[in-house]
């Protein structure tokens, strides 16, 4: 069949909509979702057409701001089944993914579609996760994922996934998921999300940032028990920028100096400037939340606290914990996103004054009792011991 292959355009909406009709009988894309799928979303709808007929189409968004595609949705013509316009439509998505500079490809499938499972592992495609109760008839879903430029070595620790629960919790869910992965099996819930929220917030009953700060989920993650390392490149409060009160910005700075106060009293590590160093947290088993500006994901300026997953030479890889349905992202998409690491250099800059920070997490340290059935002297943590903020770094150290 002589094909060819070109980007939709709201012309080619009522043959969409028919294909639509023809290829499922749920989870149908509406003709609102295709127009919008066609002129607003960031990613490309494909149209497969034979003589003036749409013959198939498949639709790949893309993460913004990382190196992560989606197969959205891909359907064919009955007549032109058994063709191998499936296996061509996929070549076309990974070829224009890759023209966007994406890594990886995820798509769901149904589980009890046994030609499109075998389809998609013919072409590399493998499986990482089954998501029950996906669909709207309550069918399951098979979670498949290809690296379209090489493949990566990954982690023994597994970092489990919480999405945050309100607008403010970014920082307390990244804590959440790093605290699972140095305990496994631990209970991820809200009500410890909250109440992280209510010892690490800068802010309380005020207009402005409503987030937690480094200092304040570093103490709450030493609190419970944990080894922790705090990197930032300013030693002022932060976020003061974003409220307009003074007596707002005077509470900030009292919240700030306490939690100062608590820290020097810890054990947490800490270090002004410098650069962050993933490779070798990782390796060392470190779990580490990075402040990042939510601008390049979601075109958002604000704080964002995310939880690095893993790295390596090409890309580092993320939890988001903000699910954002209004961007059409669930949160199998916002699991172990690659990217890039100057796109992440760029990104864990955050404001005008280039504020860069991040909490990193390591298990706590061993119980080992004396002969008096006490905790032995690696009980209290003090491979880390506090360390004073040394003087300002010179403009030319990188941070």
């Amino acid at each position: 069949m002589d094909l060819v292959f070109r980007t939709a355009t709201l012309d080619d909406l009522p043959s969409l909509l028919a294909l639509e009709q023809q290829c499922f009988t749920s989870d149908r894309l509406t003709p609102r979702s295709f127009q919008w799928m066609i002129s607003r979303a960031h990613g490309q709808l494909v149209v497969a057409e034979h003589q003036g007929g749409i013959q198939g189409y498949a639709l790949v968004l893309f993460h913004r701001g990382t190196s992560l595609a989606r197969l959205y949705s891909i359907a064919i013509a009955v007549q032109a089944r058994g063709q191998g316009l499936g296996q061509r439509l996929l070549q076309e998505i990974e070829a224009r993914a890759l023209a966007h500079d994406c890594a990886y490809l995820r798509l769901e499938v149904r589980s009890d579609n046994p030609s499109a499972i075998a389809l998609y592992e013919r072409n590399g495609y493998r499986r990482f996760a089954l998501i029950h109760d996906y669909y709207q008839d309550h069918a399951d879903a098979l979670r498949l994922e290809k690296r379209i430029l090489q493949h990566r070595e990954t982690r023994s620790i597994r970092v489990p996934y919480y999405p945050q629960t309100t607008d403010f919790t970014c920082g307390p869910a990244c804590l959440l998921m790093a605290m699972g992965a140095l305990q496994p099996g631990r209970l991820l819930e809200r009500r410890e999300e909250l109440q992280i929220w209510r010892e690490a917030t800068t802010v309380f009953m005020t207009a402005g940032h409503g987030g937690c700060s480094p200092q304040g989920l570093a103490l709450a993650a030493w609190q419970r028990g944990f080894r922790v390392r705090l990197q930032v490149n300013t030693v002022g409060p932060l976020f003061l920028n974003g409220v307009r009160d003074e007596r707002k910005k005077d509470v900030m700075r009292l919240v700030h100096e306490e939690f100062c106060a608590q820290l020097a009293q810890s054990s947490v590590q800490q270090v002004l400037g410098g650069p962050l160093d993933l490779s070798r947290l990782l390796h060392d088993g470190g779990q580490p939340l990075v402040l990042i500006s939510s601008y390049r994901l979601t075109r958002s300026k604000a704080p964002h606290w995310v939880m690095v997953t893993d790295c390596d030479p090409d890309f580092v890889y993320l939890h988001d914990p903000d699910v954002d349905h209004s961007q059409h992202r669930q949160a199998v998409d916002c699991q172990h996103l690659p990217v890039s690491h100057a796109e992440f250099a760029k990104m864990c800059s955050f404001g005008s004054s280039k504020l860069r920070a991040a909490v990193v997490l390591y298990a706590p340290p061993a119980q080992v009792p004396d002969a008096n059935g006490d905790p032995g002297p690696g009980a209290a943590g003090n491979q880390f011991r506090p360390t004073r903020y040394s003087p300002p770094l010179s403009s030319s150290v990188k941070t």
